[in-house]
């Protein structure tokens, strides 16, 4: 972890260059299992190199908090990504959502959940959002190593 903290609203940045890695289109929450698992397949082939597996767990469970506010808060048309720098992993999910910014909950009970946000900032070295083509992309940039 890196202990960075999430703020109540999310920095507005561009991510890093990267290349493509895996890309998915999602429409339920029922098919973040299918994600995962690829995900986990992709970051522990030989051709990924190898990484630490608990590096690999905290990115599915980075992508999998991201994916699923989207899916619950982004009003539609939902896309995750993962791609590669050369020490790190580019987690980004699009969705419609492009007027509401990622917004960590404030003063709620951990119990109540939304704290996912919160998790991504810690787990990440860099995240933030930005908008383009009236779709809301929110960003992660988790090691490799």
């Amino acid at each position: 972890m890196t202990g960075q903290t999430a703020e109540p609203i999310w920095p507005s940045a561009s991510p890093p260059e990267a290349t493509a890695a895996l890309h998915w289109e999602l429409r339920d929450v029922a098919e973040l299992p299918r994600v995962r698992a690829e995900l986990r397949r992709h970051a522990t082939s030989p051709a990924a190199g190898r990484m630490d597996p608990d590096l690999v767990d905290q990115m599915i469970l980075a992508l999998d908090e991201m994916a699923s506010n989207a899916l619950r808060h982004g009003g539609g048309n939902v896309q995750a990504s993962v791609r590669q720098t050369h020490d790190a992993y580019l987690l980004e999910v699009s969705d419609s959502a492009a007027t509401a910014p990622p917004a960590p909950a404030v003063g709620r009970d951990p119990s109540e959940g939304g704290l996912g946000l919160y998790l991504i900032a810690e787990l990440s070295t860099r995240h933030g959002w930005y908008v383009s083509d009236a779709h809301k992309h929110v960003w992660a940039l988790l090691p490799r190593h």
